[in-house]
């Protein structure tokens, strides 16, 4: 990764965000802020939340621009675990007391995934658990 590349979280290799943000990717980190501690949004319910764009935009605004934001906040539908950055994420996860579901032995790498239905936040009060999404 060159000086000027971002990984996947953001980040320049001298861990330096990008100096201006443009403004749908400052609208997305706004929402990834205000996610509770051991609660989630997918990409689709960001967008949704903002009235703009849709799950690839903000997977593509979280990968520029999300070191700065929870990230691991901000997450698959399906509960996967983001790729290359899953143990950084599980570490998170743990320590929030987000809900996991364990992984079969069948599963590829054995790692859990979020148990959405208990996980996944609607933007409401932060105290109850499993309520339905932002719709």
């Amino acid at each position: 990764m060159s000086q000027d590349e971002t990984d996947a979280t953001g980040a320049t290799d001298d861990g330096e965000q990008p100096a201006e943000l443009p403004e749908y990717a400052e609208r997305v980190l706004d929402v990834a802020d205000l996610i509770p501690p051991g609660r989630v949004m997918t990409y689709g319910d960001v967008a949704e939340w903002l009235g703009d764009g849709g799950p690839r935009q903000v997977g593509r605004a979280m990968a520029l621009y999300g070191s700065a934001v929870p990230w691991w906040r901000v997450v698959r539908a399906d509960g996967a675990l983001l790729p290359d950055h899953e143990l950084r994420a599980l570490d998170h996860y743990r320590a929030e007391g987000t809900p996991l579901r364990e992984a079969s032995r069948q599963a590829d790498g054995h790692l859990p995934r979020l148990d959405m239905r208990r996980a996944r936040w609607d933007g409401g009060p932060a105290g109850g658990q499993g309520e339905e999404t932002h719709r």
